[in-house]
């Protein structure tokens, strides 16, 4: 099958998954980002614990599961499968399953447990808690909406996809060719042109939220959500490969279609929380 064709197929099956997911409910929601958030984290893992050894299959396991355990906790709350009161509790829990990996190392007679705890929590912080962040968005107001989540899609695939036509076209000025030799200001530029026209539609689809802010949302997709692409670009250059997986045919792995938007949710989350709270 040709690339062309085979990237298009994946595509199309991947947009209506994701279209499935947003539009069904807050269950759906749930249960498609959770399964994102999962494979994210396990791409990720095996990217920072290569070899197939068991201590590192251990460490993966750990890795998933401190990655998705405040997600499944915060939908848990969300969906009204556990009360409300029990947030702290469970927040003061996660905090001593945090240091388990250093139990673990230990056990292991490991003289490098810092360095291998700290891609641990690295797999958390860079991916867990974005995921679990979205989540929160979706319920931030009187009920699950998934109106800003949808939108905060449709910004980030605008600037990515509009970075690289107009960078392809106009681009001369490189960004930062040490990192990715191919974006290009101009491309940033047209990025963040299209994006703009993209808050602009979503406010007149989603009136509850007001125009300045989407448009603030636009921009801090368009800054972060490039820097995201960038952070993971840097990553994948330093261990020296193209895709982090080859999960999805045509389009490599979940980390690279999910690097941008990962990384502009918190920032996004941040700026709605002041906001309507």
């Amino acid at each position: 099958m040709g690339g062309l064709r085979l990237r298009v197929i994946t595509a199309v099956f991947f947009v209506l998954i994701m279209l499935g997911g947003v539009f069904g409910g807050k269950i759906p929601f749930v249960v498609l980002f959770g399964v994102i958030n999962g494979m994210c984290l396990w791409e990720f893992t095996g990217l920072t614990f290569p070899e197939e050894t068991r201590s590192n299959l251990i460490r993966r396991s750990i890795g998933v599961g401190l990655g998705l355990l405040p997600y499944c906790w915060l939908s848990a709350l969300n969906l009204g499968l556990i009360a409300q009161d029990c947030w702290l509790p469970m927040m003061l829990t996660f905090f001593p399953l945090l240091f388990l990996p250093f139990v673990y190392e230990i056990s292991e007679g490991n003289t490098q447990a810092f360095h291998q705890v700290g891609f641990i929590f690295l797999t958390v912080l860079y991916i867990g808690v974005p995921f679990t962040l979205l989540n929160a968005i979706a319920f931030i107001g009187p009920q699950f909406s998934f109106h800003i989540p949808l939108g905060l899609m449709l910004m980030t695939w605008t600037s990515d996809t509009s970075a690289y036509f107009v960078g392809s076209k106009f681009g001369k000025t490189l960004l930062l060719p040490k990192i990715s030799p191919k974006k290009t200001w101009e491309g940033s530029g047209g990025a963040a042109f299209f994006t703009l026209i993209v808050a602009w539609g979503l406010w007149r689809l989603f009136p509850e939220l007001g125009l300045q802010h989407w448009m603030v949302l636009g921009l801090i997709v368009v800054i972060f959500g490039s820097i995201g692409d960038l952070v993971e670009s840097s990553f994948k250059r330093g261990i020296n490969i193209k895709d982090s997986s080859d999960l999805l045919p045509g389009h490599g792995g979940f980390l690279d279609r999910f690097d941008g938007f990962m990384f502009q949710i918190p920032f996004s989350a941040a700026y709605l929380f002041w906001v309507i709270n």
